[in-house]
């Protein structure tokens, strides 16, 4: 290699040796939001990047909020199934904030409310330990479920907020399921929302997620 030629190549490494460096100043001073959810957070039936996770995204850039989202949200899953991988996700992308969306299909198949209320206090105390924030993003069924069985299973997102000091969004379809033509808002199954519906929900998390991390800044 010729001096002219080995001139050229340092300062190639040295520019990708600042742009490395610079990359990787940034990472640390960006927080990580990892979303552990079911399908009401994994895009079920929507185009990809059109859900409220998706969106969440979008808003943190278009607000200039040094934060990214991770979304490992499963359809179907039930707070047993994010019990079991939440460890992983921990100690994989190190969250500020962790928040939870699930506890909805626990009670589509009839699981004891007790379990679903301590399968999110051991989610939340997993997320404290590895020093993150947390938000419990409630759930309510239908009517038909029975009065009381739906006011006990609403009042176990915020027992749970409550008991662990994490913050708490009492209903996420809250604007969508509970408006009169509701059924517009959903699609076909009537029971995942429909595009236009996840601009609501990310509004209904926003103001949550824009407090805590910002709380989560040194």
């Amino acid at each position: 290699m010729n001096k002219l030629a080995r001139r050229d190549w340092l300062k190639h490494c040295t520019v990708l040796a600042l742009a490395a460096s610079g990359l990787a100043a940034r990472a640390q001073h960006e927080s990580t939001v990892l979303v552990v959810g079911d399908s009401l957070s994994a895009e079920y039936g929507l185009r990809r990047g059109t859900g409220w996770v998706a969106l969440l995204e979008k808003r943190l850039a278009d607000e200039k909020i040094p934060a990214h989202v991770v979304n490992a949200s499963i359809s179907g899953d039930t707070t047993s199934g994010g019990r079991s991988r939440l460890a992983a996700l921990l100690a994989q992308h190190h969250p500020s904030l962790v928040i939870l969306e699930l506890g909805g299909n626990d009670a589509l198949r009839g699981l004891p409310l007790a379990m679903t209320q301590a399968n999110l206090v051991e989610m939340a105390r997993m997320a404290k330990a590895a020093g993150a924030r947390v938000l419990i993003v409630g759930m309510q069924v239908p009517p038909n479920y029975g009065r009381k069985y739906s006011e006990d299973f609403a009042a176990v997102f915020a027992a749970v907020a409550q008991r662990e000091n994490a913050a708490l969004v009492p209903f996420l379809l809250k604007g969508v399921a509970d408006v009169p033509q509701a059924e517009s808002l959903f699609q076909p199954d009537r029971i995942h929302p429909r595009e236009a519906a996840h601009v609501t929900m990310l509004n209904n998390v926003w103001p949550a997620v824009r407090t805590l991390l910002a709380a989560s800044r040194p």
